[in-house]
Parts: C-alpha cells; sequence; structure tokens
C-alpha cells in the first residue's frame, strides 16, 4: 500500500473519483508494492483501484486508453526507498571520492527499478528469488554489472559472499527470454586476462539473450588509502585487453551475427589505437558506457562540418576537456579552422587535481581545475565545456561550484555543449 501524494487535474483518476491522500491498495486485485506494480497493472484498459479514505475502503474504476497513465503521483518516483548497494566493491569510484562532498554524491544504488526505468546497472546481489521471478513476469529488460563469473572472484572483489550464487539469476532471467545489457569494470591482475576470456566465455552460453556487453578500465583516484591496491591500464595491457575482446567478438560475429562485447573508447586511447569505424558499434547500445562516444562525436562532427556555412568571419573560442579525448577534440578544432580561416580555436587539457591525474575523462573535471589553469589563459570569446561535467539539469559541478562561478572567476561567458558533434561544430561557431 501507497498513500497517493497528489492527482493530476483531468486525468483518468481523479474523473474517476481518486483522490490525495487515498491510500492505494491494489489495482485489478494486485497488491501494490512500488511503481513497477503500479505501471505493469495500470496499462490495461479497464483499471479497478482499491483504496483507503480515512479509514474506509474504497472502490474506483477507471476507463482509458491502455498505457495511459492514472494520473497518480507520490511522494517519491519508486513510491518507496531507492535500494542501497550491499557490496563494497575493490573498484567502487564512490569509495575513492575526497569527504566533504554533498551527501548525494556518496549514495550507491542498486535497484533493479531504476535498471528498467532508467538503465542504471544492478549487481543482482540485493535480487531474491521473488524479485526475480517478477522481473521475469513483467518482463523487464535490466541492465547487470556482471565484472565476473567466476563466483569466488566475484565475491572478492564485491566484498559480498553471496555475490557468486547470485549469478544463477543472470541464466534464469536470459532462459526467460529476456534481453540483458552487461558490463564489465575490469581491473588489471584481477578479472583481465583468462578471467575475462572465462568471463566472455560464461556469457556467450546465454546468448542469443546478452544484447551487449560493455568492458571498462577502472578508474582510480588518489583517495584510495586502505583500499584493496589496484593499477591502472598501462599502453601493453590496454592492448592486450581489446585483443581479448576482439577475439570474441570474431566468434560471436560468426555465430550470432554481433560483435556482443565491446571496450569503452578508453581502452583504445590508453593503448594509443585508432578508434573504430562506426560499423563496428553496430547499434551503439553501450554508448552510455563510453563505448564508441569518440566515433560518433567524430562522424557526426564531419559530417556537419562537410555543409556548414558561416558567414561571421572571426571568432575566437575554446574548448575545455579531459586528457582522454583532448587529441580528437583538437583534431576536431583543427579541421573547423581550416575550413573557416577567420575561426581560431584553442583546446585546453584540464588536469584532474582535484581526483587525482590517473582519472582522465572529461566527465570528472571539477570546476575549481578549470578556474586554477585557465585563469591565465587566452580564452577568447566563449568558453565551451561538456555537460558531462555538470550535475543532471542544473550547472553546478562535481565540487558544487556553479558554472556562473567559473563564468565570474574567469570573466568569460560558457557554453555548455552536449556530447554531439553537431551541436559542438554550432557552439564552436557561436551559433
Amino acid at each position: 500500500m501507497v498513500k497517493i501524494y497528489n492527482v493530476i487535474p483531468r486525468s483518468p483518476g481523479e474523473n474517476a473519483g481518486v483522490q490525495a491522500g487515498d491510500i492505494l491498495k491494489k489495482i485489478n486485485g494486485h497488491g501494490i508494492k512500488d511503481v513497477l506494480d503500479y505501471m505493469y497493472y495500470a496499462a490495461e484498459v479497464n483499471v479497478r483501484l482499491d483504496v483507503i479514505r480515512n479509514g474506509e475502503s474504497l472502490s474506483f474504476v477507471v476507463e482509458k486508453d491502455e498505457y495511459d497513465d492514472l494520473g497518480l503521483e507520490f511522494e517519491t518516483f519508486l513510491m518507496d526507498k531507492k535500494q542501497t548497494c550491499r557490496n563494497k566493491c575493490v573498484f567502487c569510484f564512490i569509495d575513492q571520492m575526497p569527504p566533504g562532498m554533498r551527501e548525494t554524491l556518496y549514495f550507491k544504488d542498486d535497484d533493479e527499478r531504476l535498471s528498467f526505468l532508467q538503465g542504471n546497472y544492478v549487481t543482482l546481489t540485493n535480487l531474491t528469488q521473488e524479485d526475480v521471478d517478477r522481473i521475469i513476469r513483467m518482463k523487464l529488460n535490466i541492465n547487470v554489472s556482471v565484472h565476473t563469473t567466476n563466483p569466488e572472484l566475484r565475491k572478492m572483489m564485491m566484498h559480498n559472499r553471496f555475490a557468486g550464487e547470485k549469478l544463477i539469476y543472470l541464466k534464469q532471467m536470459t532462459d526467460s527470454g529476456l534481453k540483458l545489457n552487461c558490463q564489465i569494470v575490469c581491473c588489471p591482475g584481477l578479472n583481465d586476462g583468462n578471467e575475462l576470456r572465462r568471463t566472455l566465455t560464461d556469457l556467450g552460453q546465454l546468448m542469443p539473450n546478452i544484447s551487449s556487453v560493455a568492458v571498462v578500465p577502472v578508474g582510480l583516484t588518489k583517495y584510495r588509502q586502505g583500499l584493496y591496491p589496484l593499477t591502472c591500464f598501462d599502453r601493453k595491457s590496454a592492448g592486450e585487453t581489446i585483443d581479448i575482446i576482439e577475439e570474441f567478438q570474431r566468434k560471436y560475429l560468426d555465430e550470432y551475427g554481433t560483435r556482443v562485447v565491446f571496450p569503452s573508447d578508453e581502452f583504445f586511447l590508453t593503448a594509443g589505437r585508432e578508434l573504430p569505424d562506426m560499423d563496428y558499434y553496430e547499434d551503439f547500445s553501450q554508448y552510455e558506457n563510453g563505448v564508441g562516444m569518440l566515433r560518433s562525436l567524430i562522424y557526426e562532427f564531419r559530417s556537419a562540418l562537410d555543409t556548414a556555412e558561416w558567414e561571421d568571419g572571426r571568432r575566437s573560442v575554446s574548448i575545455a576537456t579531459g586528457y582522454s579525448p583532448y587529441p580528437v577534440i583538437a583534431q576536431l578544432a583543427r579541421a573547423a579552422e581550416e575550413k573557416f580561416p577567420g575561426l581560431k580555436c584553442r583546446v585546453y587539457p584540464i588536469r584532474n587535481d582535484f581526483f587525482g591525474e590517473t582519472i582522465t575523462v572529461t566527465g570528472l573535471i571539477t570546476a575549481q581545475d578549470i578556474i586554477a589553469q585557465l585563469k591565465d589563459k587566452d580564452l577568447g570569446d566563449e568558453l565551451l565545456i561538456s555537460k558531462s561535467m555538470l550535475m543532471s539539469d542544473n550547472d553546478i559541478f562535481l565540487d558544487d561550484v556553479t558554472v556562473e562561478d567559473v563564468e565570474n572567476a574567469l570573466e568569460i561567458k560558457i557554453r555548455p555543449t552536449p556530447n554531439d558533434g553537431f551541436e559542438l561544430l554550432d557552439a564552436i561557431l557561436g551559433v
């Protein structure tokens, strides 16, 4: 049961007589635990709602189009609390965060509902058999953090004695026909090499219902005191990992017509290898894991540049980016300058002093590092930054500094841009 916080005016729920403050007990005779139950049972055309109002049991019949929302709102999106992570993974980024940041940044979720609704990854360690049965019954395709299929190694890497046995849920879900996206955070000396081969072999046994697998390198900050000793990938080990992945890509492509497993862009940058062509990434199913993001940006930017016209004649602009993508961003800037001689586009790689120099991705750059490293630089008319540096849906950096604060410190207008080649070119040209 859950309390109805608000009823949207003129919605099917209000038209049927439901009121804010009612306690939702059942939908079509089914008890309601959370948002998944609510969405699943409320999808039908004729919906019976059993509620409690001021201690009295009432029933309402709602007629609506299939899948139309009832118009009921609850105090939280999930209709209850988020499920927190029960693991203490040796590679967990949150455990490597500096102290003193906002409380929400330290929250670890491991919630299958957020996996289905928002694409979050779950480790399965929070799930019970009842949860898995519900996932199968509702046909919820979720995303799973696998990391390794070696039960003992999984227990060790997650510091959770149940982590190994929970792998059985993978088989149950894929046997039922669910399509799962998976990820592997790869740590040198732990789940790379032959252990990675074992994991990819085991996941291959679950085909064709493993839709995709992203392999991403562990990220290590300077705040690892007292944590498991890990090392970053270097040029050699990154290249060896790519080779293993591509070995399995050839196998999967031959057997299933899809590569299935993909290394993140960071592996190619670390190994000093050229990024693959667009076709390599197929449908870009692991884009949000940094798989194919740079190749997509290059393709979009060059496509935009081919047809771009610019009448302004002169403009000076700068871009702040991470060390990893710097060569790519600099190359795109040079291409724009070559086409438009009146354009000057400077690209500045920002060293991550906040988290440590081993963190080289753009999305973890903080405002204080931008200010410290660009305060004496020629930034031109405008400074472009990636929207990935900012907290979702607002203009605040990870260190709680706002875009306006940085503008004031550097005395320049800042334009956040998405990871989209067309919009990046527009921003460079001032469109």
